[in-house]
């Protein structure tokens, strides 16, 4: 199905035009040294736009478990810089034909790929695309972490209570 939602989406509902429009926005933003990471960023929202069922965006930080420059303050900074230059429009033109697909039915799932690629385009620096099981092992193997950490506190702080008794 994601073979045949994505034949369908590139040809008929605005993926190409969105791909192009991606790419066109990465070539651009990489003229300059300075736009280098919005380079990046557009050129990785390029390949989810084009075949975008079955992928997903996931912060990097949450992906590799490590903090880099695009998941730091620097990328907050560039989100924000990005958000009132061009992210704004961009989201915008998305939700437009994000509604425009769900006035039928059949177009739905359309318009939630558009309403996807809107929610990128605010933010894109700091994101990795990457499947959708794999962005769903991330967050368990994540969740994991995070829960043996919480145990590993916890146990430390019941010493303490017991210590004081």
């Amino acid at each position: 199905m994601r073979t045949i939602g994505n034949i369908i989406w590139f040809l008929f509902l605005g993926g190409f035009w969105s791909w192009l429009i991606w790419l066109i926005g990465s070539a651009l933003a990489f003229i300059s040294i300075v736009g280098i990471p919005w380079g990046r960023a557009c050129y990785n929202i390029s390949e989810l736009a084009v075949a975008p069922f079955g992928k997903e965006a996931i912060n990097r930080r949450e992906l590799t478990q490590r903090k880099d420059i695009g998941t730091s303050v620097f990328g907050t900074l560039g989100n924000i810089v990005w958000f009132v230059l061009c992210g704004f429009w961009i989201a915008l033109a998305h939700v437009i034909a994000g509604v425009l697909c769900c006035v039928t039915i059949i177009g739905i799932p359309f318009g939630l790929q558009h309403f996807k690629l809107a929610g990128l385009a605010i933010a894109p620096i700091g994101k990795s695309i990457v499947t959708k099981e794999l962005a769903e092992e991330a967050r368990k193997t994540n969740a994991k972490s995070d829960l043996q950490k919480l145990r590993d506190g916890m146990a430390v702080s019941s010493l303490k209570d017991y210590s004081e008794i």
